[in-house]
């Protein structure tokens, strides 16, 4: 039977999960139900029914660095490789379409999801993430990108409205989307929890339609996060296919009583049927059991992949000759993370790894293997102190057995190992502060004053403050570098592995010179990206602001210099040449300044005139990479092509207020190197676009200068043409609708309500300090919105029954309970007989 043959009922079915983690097939017209399942950096293919956020079982597959750290590799290929490591596995373990790779903008660090965004950056972000897509997909698995679009926050991550201007959305949070999709055809994309000015991404037009389908040309599925649909009816109007994770039948009555009134047109529910089966028909698996585990042969060749994929991505902040260690070094390892070690963030990607190392047992090792071969080359261990307590809890007692350890006679070197501990980077909770805890500084300072040399390994997801930078030294980041990320830290220590990452995001020195630190993250409904294109290194380098280490940052035990830059039509050559002794690998890096900026790309003067008219723009942007590697005194070209993203910008008031992309006449700037201030090599570049350059409106003000932090309300009136913060909701409601969080009822007239917010935030609380980790489920629940109820609970709940929480919220307690039970009755009844006409009972 042909798709469109089925009933409308039958057809509507389609377009909602059966259950946590499957779809709804139908037989009648061969489709078969196919399994979703996390995540980005590892398949986390639950027990049963299970949960969405990782905390229940799940069976064992490797956990490969997180997204944050495999983009310090810039390097797409060993992204795909990872990537099909991954697909494979999925494969394996019976998952059809796989929940990864995250690349949404790293707009702030202290977002608690960022470990598992690539970079601050759309052109990092869409390569690597097409990377990876490209080789989970080489699987017959479909990759799913996400989170679709503009979410930048975990608080109120489900009742969060991201107000952004149309230019700084396409050209900073949607590009590193297109990539994605123009480069390795995604065949599935994940929608956001959040609304985008105004309009839920699940059901948002101009973002599914005009942008994903119309003009990059996806013709896949689109699938809400989990909870993340608010309409049903809207959705399949705007091009949203498929709401997880099951709603019941209450969306299949929505849309069929929609479809009856003539409210919506049965060729959309067509057409969106028609994406989820094509899913269905494009990933199956074929002779896979459900109960399968992975080979041994495949468990093993994967870690291999995953120590590979951490080699490639740790980052030498910096090494004052203190490594690799010399030949017969005495290293002292001081940390608790040395020891029991972090290897990725919690939430829904957390993975049940196969396997599991940490740096003391294989720096002792290394040390075993050479003393049986007689080879003195290898570090020692001269001893282990824990030297700080997991959760941050201050004990003197601690430090002083780890100075006492370093002071010895026979230990040359400390190697403390510290960073982040397991509360501070998880989905559905924001980082409080860029500190590591206080008592790892503590221990990092009393380390240094005893003279002996200090080698950091930090251990973290996203940037944070360093105030002892100056008192070590070495310091090697490692990031989560995922289950065999102990080996390959060992390996580059000691030098057998020569760190090649750069930083895919900016360190600043303190939190407070971030961009958008007076804003962020944002209370209330509204989140306004009031910083405009001013994200990370866009900002820093336009506006002068310091940093501790610069955008595209990293360290060799290689030295290497460039020379003879030229450009023509289609791109730059530079000859880059290691003029070192070692092997080496390092990211050539094209920065692109356009006419506003003057021949040479300097900052905008103090006054805010621009060296030239064209349109506002950051200093310098990032346009192309390439990772290269080079044997000892090995000199060759390097070649970077211009391609559709390197001199475009957005012209929201092209076409009528549709908008195009357009390209500025005029001398630009090309410059390349090593990192986005590293820079020895630029030179003018005439293009011919398709517009005259023209300069900005002078009521941008401080945007001129990239100023952010100063800038007025009428001057972020003139960035988003209207005024923003006029129109922006406030904090302080004390009448709830079915789309304020949970979280927002301390607030409620009603003592019942009033005490479920209070009691969830409580046990949260309680719970993290008493287990050192987040509780996810009750945090999820703080941020949920009524409405998700009706779209997690398998039809438990529909939103008659939404409505009648949402009263008690209000403080209506009795009459909301008394609507309760009335709506309860009737939706059940409402399910047999939507369940008959589906089943043809």
């Amino acid at each position: 039977m042909e798709l469109e043959e089925l009933s409308v009922a039958e057809k509507a079915a389609m377009l909602s999960g059966g259950s946590e983690w499957d779809s709804r097939g139908n037989d009648r017209a061969g489709v078969p139900s196919f399994v979703m399942s996390d995540g980005p950096h590892g398949v986390r293919r639950q027990l049963g029914e299970g949960d969405h956020l990782g905390l229940g079982a799940s069976k064992p597959a490797t956990c490969f660095p997180t997204a944050g750290t495999v983009a310090g590799s810039w390097d797409p290929a060993l992204a795909e490789q990872m990537g099909e490591a991954l697909g494979r596995e999925a494969h394996d373990l019976d998952v059809n379409v796989l929940l990864g790779p995250g690349l949404n903008i790293k707009r702030n660090p202290l977002c608690g999801r960022n470990f598992e965004y690539y970079s601050e950056d759309p052109i990092v972000a869409g390569r690597m993430a097409a990377g990876l897509i490209r080789g989970i997909q080489s699987n017959g698995v479909s990759a799913c990108p996400k989170h679709f679009a503009v979410n930048s926050q975990e608080l109120r991550r489900q009742a969060s409205n991201s107000v952004i201007d149309e230019r700084t959305m396409r050209e900073i949070y949607l590009t590193g989307f297109e990539i994605a999709v123009r480069e390795a055809a995604p065949m599935t994309i994940m929608t956001s929890y959040n609304e985008i000015n105004g309009v839920y991404a699940h059901e948002n037009k101009h973002l599914l339609q005009d942008i994903l389908r119309d003009e990059w040309g996806f013709d896949g599925m689109v699938v809400s996060d989990w909870g993340g649909s608010n309409s049903a009816v809207a959705a399949v109007k705007a091009g949203g296919s498929l709401e997880m994770p099951s709603p019941g039948f209450t969306s299949v009555r929505e849309l069929e009583d929609a479809v009856k009134a003539g409210a919506l047109d049965e060729a959309d529910l067509d057409a969106r049927a028609r994406e989820v089966a094509k899913i269905a028909g494009r990933t199956r698996l074929d002779g896979v059991g459900r109960d399968d585990l992975l080979d041994e042969s495949v468990i093993k060749a994967h870690h291999e992949i995953a120590r590979r994929a951490a080699e490639g991505s740790m980052v030498l902040l910096k090494n004052e000759t203190a490594l690799p260690f010399r030949p017969g070094a005495r290293v002292a390892v001081v940390g608790d993370m040395a020891k029991t070690p972090r290897f990725q963030g919690s939430g829904s990607s957390k993975v049940n790894a196969t396997r599991e190392e940490n740096i003391l047992d294989e720096l002792g090792k290394l040390a075993s293997e050479n003393a049986a071969s007689a080879n003195t080359a290898a570090p020692v261990v001269a001893g282990y102190a824990p030297g700080y307590d997991r959760q941050g809890a201050v004990k003197p007692e601690l430090v002083r057995e780890a100075v006492d350890l370093v002071s010895r006679d026979d230990v040359d070197v400390a190697l403390a190992v510290v960073g982040l501990d397991e509360r501070s980077e998880s989905e559905g909770l924001d980082r409080a502060t860029m500190a590591i805890p206080q008592a790892q500084n503590d221990l990092i300072a009393a380390l240094a004053a005893t003279g002996k040399p200090v080698v950091v390994v930090l251990v973290a997801g996203s940037p944070v403050e360093l105030p002892w930078h100056d008192d070590v030294a070495a310091i090697l980041y490692i990031g989560l570098s995922g289950q065999a990320g102990a080996s390959a830290t060992v390996r580059a220590l000691t030098g057998k592995v020569n760190p090649s990452g750069h930083l895919a995001e900016t360190w600043p020195m303190r939190y407070d010179d971030c961009p958008s630190a007076g804003w962020y993250p944002a209370t209330g409904r509204d989140a306004v990206y009031r910083e405009g294109p001013f994200v990370g290194y866009r900002y820093y380098e336009t506006a002068g602001v310091p940093v501790r280490f610069p955008f595209g940052y990293g360290l060799s035990y290689a030295t290497f210099t460039m020379t003879g830059l030229v450009a023509d039509e289609t791109g730059v050559t530079v000859t880059v040449s290691n003029d070192s002794d070692v092997a080496g690998a390092t990211v050539v890096q094209l920065y692109v300044s356009g006419p506003s900026c003057g021949a040479a790309g300097a900052h905008a003067g103090a006054d805010g005139a621009h060296g030239a008219a064209g349109v506002l723009r950051p200093a310098r942007e990032l346009k192309g990479f390439a990772k290269v590697t080079f044997a000892a005194h090995e000199t060759r070209d390097v070649r970077i092509d211009f391609d559709r993203y390197t001199f475009r910008h957005f012209d929201a008031a092209a076409r009528d207020g549709a908008g195009a992309w357009r390209t500025e006449s005029g001398v630009w700037t090309l410059s390349v190197g090593f990192d986005a201030e590293t820079l020895p090599l630029s030179m003018p570049f005439a293009v011919a676009g398709d517009v005259d350059a023209t300069g900005p409106d002078p009521a941008l003000g401080h945007y001129l200068t990239g100023d952010v932090t100063h800038v007025t309300d009428a001057e972020t009136a003139a960035l988003f043409g209207y005024d923003v913060i006029a129109r922006s909701g406030r904090d302080g409601a004390t009448t709830f609708g079915v789309n304020d969080p949970i979280s927002s009822w301390s607030g409620s007239r009603g003592f019942i309500a009033k005490t479920v917010a209070n009691t969830l935030k409580k046990r949260e609380a309680s719970v993290r300090e008493k287990t050192g980790a987040p509780d996810l489920n009750t945090l999820f629940i703080l941020n949920m919105p009524p409405r998700a109820m009706s779209k997690m609970t398998q039809g438990m709940v529909d939103a008659a029954m939404v409505d009648a929480i949402v009263e008690i919220g209000n403080g209506h307690t009795f009459r909301g309970l008394g609507s309760l039970i009335g709506a309860y009755f009737r939706n059940q009844s409402a399910n047999k007989r939507t369940a008959k006409e589906i089943n043809h009972d």
